[in-house]
Order: structure tokens, then sequence, then C-alpha cells
């Protein structure tokens, strides 16, 4: 199994496993992060078609542009999610990393990380919290593989569930939630995606509420989306230089906590520092 990579996760985007001719165009977009799509995109009627179009995507080799690559497979306590599982153990060069949605306990993750392990892939894990049994134990969840790499936040679902707005300070708590979890096990929190097209200073406002609140970045539903939200979540250059310091001083001091200009510093800031100087490396800063 791979080790946990620090790297850029500001935006991502969905591309249809029922359309393969749309997977270029979306790692073409900008996005840190495409996700291929077997679940809510798919009508039951073309999950089969769906799945293998996708098996087919990632049994190429994939470039090495900087782009993260996933599969988002549907729920592991459905027949569609147990074909999907069954699909990428039967795959010689199986997806790079697996999002699973829909999650309602740590079980489903460590049941699948048991097989991806039995199998020897070393497919990754990315997980939606959009249900209320997920959310309740989502800091059993965010610990319970080494597999995991994010905790993407599922807004409309969990909005259904929660019976409140879709709208920032009504899902507030939840977000809480996914952010703390996501912090305690030392992994990546992102936001759902904005749905609204032509409310742009919406999401842009959004995105900058959750930043702030400790979330790595934010879907997308369409393209021309994804520079404004990776701009919103790009530490500008007095960013980038100081995080370039704050991980030479503590690598020349050897010890857990340093002192700049001043200020204390404890080696727990060393996972952002190291996402800061992620993302200035995808934009060659």
């Amino acid at each position: 199994m791979t080790a946990r990579i620090t790297r850029p996760r500001r935006s991502f985007i969905f591309t249809p496993g029922l359309d393969p001719a749309m997977y270029p165009k979306a790692l073409a977009s900008g996005a840190d992060i495409v996700c291929v799509e077997l679940e809510d995109g798919v009508a039951p009627k073309d999950k089969d078609r769906a799945r293998k179009n996708a098996m087919a995507i990632f049994a190429e080799r994939q470039a090495d542009d900087g782009v993260e690559r996933i599969l988002r497979v549907n729920c592991l306590r459905e027949a569609s999610g147990l074909a999907d599982v069954q699909a990428v153990l039967d795959a010689d060069r199986p997806p790079p990393a697996l999002m699973l949605p829909k999650l309602r306990s740590a079980d489903e993750v460590r049941w699948l990380d048991t097989l991806l392990t039995e199998r020897g892939h070393a497919t990754r894990l990315h997980v939606i919290i959009e249900t209320n049994e997920g959310l309740e134990v989502v800091h059993e969840i965010a610990r319970v593989s080494e597999r995991i790499d994010a905790l993407f936040f599922g807004g409309v679902d969990m909005a259904a569930e929660l019976r409140c707005r879709n709208a920032y300070e009504p899902l507030l708590y939840a977000r809480s939630r996914v952010v703390h979890a996501a912090a305690s096990a030392g992994i990546d929190a992102i936001d759902v995606p904005w749905l609204d097209l032509e409310d742009p200073e919406g999401m842009a406002r959004e995105a900058e509420q959750v930043r702030d609140l400790g979330f790595s970045g934010k879907g997308a539903i369409h393209p021309k989306q994804i520079a404004a939200l990776n701009s919103v979540f790009t530490p500008d250059r007095a960013a980038i230089d100081q995080a370039r310091r704050i991980v030479a001083e503590f690598e020349a001091a050897d010890t857990g906590l340093v002192v700049i200009d001043g200020k204390l510093i404890e080696k727990p800031v060393l996972r952002e520092m190291h996402r800061v100087l992620a993302i200035a490396e995808r934009l060659g800063a």
C-alpha cells in the first residue's frame, strides 16, 4: 500500500463513466482531482456499461500530470456497489483511488481495506460524509484506514438527512464535524460542489467560508468554476514563502517547536505547510 501523500486538493470535478470521451477533457480542466462517476450520475440500467467503461479507462497507464484520479463507486451496501468492488479486485491495474458514498459505519471501510490488501492493491480511499450515521461516527471513519486521504462533505444528501435547508449556516455544524475529524486524522476535508452556475459570486463566497473553516478545497459541476475555486484555495506568495521558511527551520532544528519572528510554532503546523508547498509545486511557484 502506498503511503499517504500531501498534495493539492483545491478543486474536483466529476466525469461520467458512461462517456469516456469526457475523461481527457476533465483532466485538462485545471481541477486537482478528477473523479469518474458510477453512482448518482448513472441510471440503474446503465450501471454495468458505466462500470465497464470506467475500468477500461483505468486499465490504461495514467500520465504523471499532477491530477489525482478517483473512481466513485456505488454504495457498498448495494448490489451495484458490490459489483464495482469486485471489478476493482479483478483488475490488474485498478483505479488509483476510490470515492465511497453514503457510508454509515467505519466497518464498511474496514471491510474494503481488507479486500484491497488481500488483493495487493495500493488503491487509496476518499470517503463522503453525507448520512446521519456517517456524521455521528465521522471520527471513527476518518481513522479506520491508512488508505483514507480525504473526507468529502456531501451537503445535498446531508441537508436532506438533517431536514435542514441546503445552505452554509444550517450545515455549519455538520461541516465543522467533518473538518474536526479530518484534522484529527491528518487528512484533507473537501467541500460539496456549488450547484448554481449562474451565481459565481455565491460560489466564491461559500468557498472562502469553507476555506476559513478548514476545508482544503471544493467541488465543481462545470469546468468554468474551477479557476475561481483554485484561486480561493491557493495561498499567496507570502504564505508560500512563510511555509518554506517554517519547513526549513524545523528541518534544521530537528525538534518539536521553533521560534520564528518571536512566535512559537509547534510541529503539528507542518502538515499544513507541506500542503501549501504542494500547491506551490503544482503551480510551478
